[in-house]
């Protein structure tokens, strides 16, 4: 039997969370959700399992969803590991998802806030005949965004 569990946020480990954050907040509308989170200490390393480890940001509350929706965190840590390029195939978490409503609009907007194209801007028929007009993007720190407009038949 499944635990009782509500999603709370997706987390997202910056190189300059202050400058993603100005990202996600001009492109998708993200609000910032205070306090600014600074964490270290001796509870922090237990946590983490890094000896020294400290961390700054903040979330952002994800739009659509009001003021209890779900939000992204963005945390920089003071010393941190470099990750491989981005790839849409990549094991684990591959991306985050925004329904917009005009893609190419969107990818635009995406590109002129320091983000970049992936692919191409392709629609896909569902099975039920509904379609979707979908293109994977990066966010300026290479992170994954896939931009999404539904169209029902």
């Amino acid at each position: 039997m499944p635990i009782t569990a509500r999603y709370v946020h997706t987390n997202l480990i910056a190189r300059d969370w202050r400058s993603l954050a100005r990202f996600y907040q001009a492109v998708f509308g993200c609000i910032p959700v205070p306090p600014e989170r600074d964490f270290q200490g001796p509870q922090f390393d237990a946590l983490t399992g890094i000896a020294g480890a400290r961390l700054r940001g903040i979330h952002l509350r994800l739009p659509g969803y009001g003021d209890a929706g779900p939000t992204l965190e963005l945390f920089e840590y003071a010393s941190s590991q470099e990750k491989a390029e981005a790839a849409v195939n990549r094991h684990g978490y591959g991306h985050i998802a925004f329904v917009v409503d005009d893609v190419a609009s969107a990818s635009d907007a995406v590109v002129q806030a320091g983000g970049q194209a992936i692919g191409q801007i392709v629609t896909l028929e569902i099975a039920g005949g509904a379609r979707v007009t979908v293109c994977y993007m990066t966010d300026p720190e290479g992170n994954i965004i896939e931009l999404q407009s539904w169209l029902r038949s």
